[in-house]
């Protein structure tokens, strides 16, 4: 589930970061540039890792079994929201016969846009948190286990 999440996060990042290199070009339409072709594509595939993105991320926790879950929905809520606030934008792009360095600098200046990376990097660094914590458990678990003397069995 964790690297289900991370690809996702990972194709929003790299969308957003194409389309940084996008804006820069100063094109007047996605139509006869070999960037513009591939801008599609990443608005794309960033389309498809937003959905239910949220709901991933909750399921992720409850599977981990993390401590106290509750404390996450009010986060993925947020999340959610931030989510599908961008899915609106990037989608409203998408529908354009022509796609500008403008527009897209635009869309990179949208307040949902940033917010939405700012969520994934903080989740991104609670799941890594986590993830050390419980391996950190485990290997002190081990080291306890093979400190034990053998129990008698009945």
């Amino acid at each position: 589930m964790l690297a289900g999440i991370a690809e996702r996060s990972s194709a929003i990042e790299e969308c957003y970061e194409f389309m940084l290199a996008y804006a820069a070009q100063g094109l007047p339409s996605d139509a006869g540039s070999p960037s513009g072709g591939r801008l599609r594509d990443f608005l794309g595939r960033a389309v498809e890792s937003l959905g239910g993105l949220a709901e991933s991320c909750a399921t992720a926790v409850s599977d981990a079994g993390f401590e106290r879950p509750e404390r996450y929905r009010a986060f993925f809520s947020v999340l959610d929201r931030d989510a599908r606030d961008s899915l609106a934008a990037i989608e409203m792009v998408l529908a354009q016969p022509a796609i500008s360095s403008q527009l897209i600098d635009n869309l990179n200046a949208s307040i949902h846009l940033r917010a939405l990376l700012t969520d994934l990097f903080l989740v991104a660094e609670v799941f890594k948190t986590q993830r050390s914590f419980a391996q950190q458990a485990t290997a002190e678990t081990s080291a306890r286990a093979a400190d034990e003397p053998p129990r008698p069995t009945v």
